[in-house]
């Protein structure tokens, strides 16, 4: 795999970090995961994250200097340190970036934050929705006359976040290959967010986004790029934007361009489309639209993905270990493609012994450790390692 013998070490966290963490464990990295201790007397306990599949858990006290020490000595042999946290955090706990970069000068040190580590935003609190808005994307998202809406919360945390960041450590791990050196990355999702959406800052004055919100080609504003309700309650998408797939779009909607044409008032168009699609089924419509090369698709609730069979035919989906379908890793690599098969996801200090004993220390200093709740190791879990 691309990225096999790259050891990462990544500071437990939710959403953005932990995806960064999945995509270069699912391409072959070795990712530890540094997990809170639970409460002593707990011999089992599972992770909120559910982006942990391949990785290992190293649960850790960092409240205890001991702890510290143990993630100051994994990171001495470490690729890229992964962390989370609002700037100053890890400079509290004697893991800022001096301390450790000093201690293994070829250290990728990866901190995914918000709003970055500078300017008057840094140390504020925020979520996906609040980093688009001031990035300027909100404000582009939402029909005409309406309010905006955010996207769930995928620009900001998984794209602008988890993949820019993945994206800048393997762009450091390259560079480092000249240079013997490792490199701070400042991955935020408000500089991230922006970065994505560098295409509606650069073609505004085109013909595809020359208007306010819901007013343009490609955000719900023009009939033939929208969603369309079925006769039994299900969608359809259109994308029919170019002339030769709008003529296609008519002749599967049984038109004439005389008829529709396709640069008529918009809200007429809207208005006949959504009267059409609901004569017909979804399935019925798909079946229409299949051999016509329309842009036209049906809108695949999750279950009905896993099982379309060009996603099939791709591999787009694949099943974990314990037997529900998860979306395969991306891109596909010729050579050293990712995993094949998903791995679990680990217990909470599942591998805390395993990776104490590689980083050197004695069955005896681990079980004072243990003892001492300073780390904890998993005892449901232990007899499979």
């Amino acid at each position: 795999m691309a990225l096999k013998g790259v050891r990462v070490v990544e500071m437990a966290g939710l959403a953005p970090a932990p995806f960064c963490g999945m995509i270069l464990a699912d391409f072959g990295a070795t990712v530890t995961r540094i997990d809170r201790t639970p409460s002593k007397g707990q011999k089992s306990v599972y992770s909120m994250d559910t982006l942990s599949r391949g990785k290992q858990s190293l649960a850790v006290d960092l409240k205890r200097q001991e702890g510290v020490s143990i993630i100051r000595r994994l990171c001495s042999r470490a690729d890229v340190l992964i962390e989370p946290f609002r700037p100053g955090v890890m400079e509290k706990l004697g893991l800022g970036p001096q301390t450790l970069m000093s201690d293994n000068p070829r250290l990728v040190y990866a901190r995914l934050t918000g709003h970055g580590q500078k300017g008057s935003l840094a140390d504020k609190a925020g979520h996906d929705i609040n980093y688009i808005a001031i990035a300027g994307v909100l404000s582009q998202l939402g029909r005409k006359h309406e309010k905006p809406y955010p996207p769930i919360n995928l620009v900001a945390d998984f794209a602008g976040g988890g993949l820019t960041c993945a994206l800048g450590i393997t762009m450091a791990l390259l560079e480092r290959q000249g240079s013997g050196k490792g490199q701070v990355i400042d991955a935020n999702m408000v500089n991230g967010s922006a970065y994505l959406s560098t295409f509606l800052w650069t073609s505004r004055s085109l013909p595809i986004w020359p208007g306010g919100r819901g007013e343009n080609n490609l955000d719900g504003g023009a009939p033939y790029y929208d969603t369309y309700k079925t006769k039994d309650d299900k969608y359809m998408s259109v994308g029919s934007l170019e002339p030769q797939f709008y003529a296609q779009l008519l002749h599967g909607l049984g038109l004439t361009d005389d008829e529709l044409p396709q640069h008529t008032d918009w809200n007429e168009m809207q208005k006949k489309l959504t009267a059409i699609f609901l004569t017909k089924t979804r399935d019925e419509w798909t079946q229409i639209f299949d051999n016509l090369d329309a842009c036209v698709e049906p809108v695949l609730e999750r279950d009905e993905a896993q099982i379309h069979p060009h996603n099939q035919e791709l591999g787009v989906f694949m099943s974990n270990t314990e037997g529900d379908v998860e979306p395969s890793p991306a891109p596909i690599l010729s050579r050293t493609p990712a995993v094949t098969t998903l791995p679990r996801r680990p217990a909470v200090g599942e591998h805390t012994e395993l990776v104490l004993k590689e980083c050197g220390l004695y069955e005896e200093e681990i079980s004072k450790l243990v003892e001492a709740n300073i780390v904890f190791q998993n005892q449901e879990s232990k007899s499979k390692l």
